[in-house]
């Protein structure tokens, strides 16, 4: 039986196969959500790290987590693929590789289910997923495999920021009925996508896929060239604006209160 408090996780709650790095929340604060934040391709998880520090979130335990399969080559960095793949025309990897070992094994099953919520006693609802390009790919694949295990489910959210949702994240791949996708079917998670309003990855095509996909999907383009993180006020200001609409706050609520959702 899972907890029926929340814990903070520690490193040792993880399997050693999973390399973490746990922020715990402000002083004096409770560790209500978690932000997983997610990593492209080719990088770690430090400097995401260093991000959930810098974000300091009231009532949220922010875990950077590294991708698990280090690129080939001696390139350095990791990625969240199944796969390497190379675009034939351009010659540079594609990041949409298949994410069932990543997304569906370590991050929907290992981190989520087996640690956050059997270990740690938090419910999918509590965790919030934030990652980059290859890295937010993988963050709606969580969200969709959670969609199709059990429809009534959701994450507290996805941000992502240049990541495309993956070819295996749409409604199609589900095995639903053109008449359920378009319906009350879809994903609940609610998702918020960040990208350049010229240059991006993420096309108009799979900006449709998002949207058929998912019943709540807010699309931000940034006036800049090419996807990036966030560099400024205006352009992390939706991402702020959607954690205060979906952390949670325990602070100056009555004891034994109940959420009426």
């Amino acid at each position: 039986m899972p907890p029926t408090t929340k814990r903070l996780p520690t490193a040792q709650d993880f399997p050693s196969s999973i390399t973490v790095t746990i922020t715990p929340p402000p002083p004096s604060h409770p560790p209500t959500n978690i932000l997983l934040l997610l990593h492209g391709l080719g990088d770690t998880h430090a400097p995401f790290a260093r991000l959930g520090a810098q974000m300091s979130l009231p009532e949220t335990a922010c875990i950077a987590v590294r991708a698990p399969a280090p690129l080939p080559f001696d390139l350095g960095g990791y990625h969240w693929g199944d796969d390497v793949l190379f675009d034939e025309r351009t010659g540079d990897m594609d990041p949409d590789a298949g994410f069932q070992k990543a997304a569906t094994r370590l991050l929907l099953d290992d981190v989520v289910r087996g640690v956050l919520v059997r270990k740690c006693g938090y419910a999918p609802r509590d965790v919030v997923l934030f990652g980059f390009a290859q890295g937010g790919m993988a963050a709606l694949q969580v969200a969709a495999e959670l969609g199709k295990a059990d429809p009534g489910q959701e994450l507290g959210g996805v941000v992502s920021v240049g990541g495309a949702a993956p070819a295996g994240a749409s409604l199609s791949s589900s095995g639903k009925s053109g008449e359920e996708a378009e319906g009350k079917k879809k994903f609940k998670t609610p998702v918020l996508l960040c990208k350049a309003a010229r240059g991006s990855s993420v096309s108009d095509a799979a900006v449709r896929r998002l949207k058929d996909s998912f019943e709540f999907a807010e699309v931000k383009e940034w006036r800049r060239v090419g996807d990036a993180m966030p560099s400024n006020r205006d352009e992390m200001l939706p991402i702020m604006q959607f954690f205060a609409r979906r952390l949670k706050s325990v602070r100056a609520v009555p004891e034994g209160a109940v959420e009426i959702s």
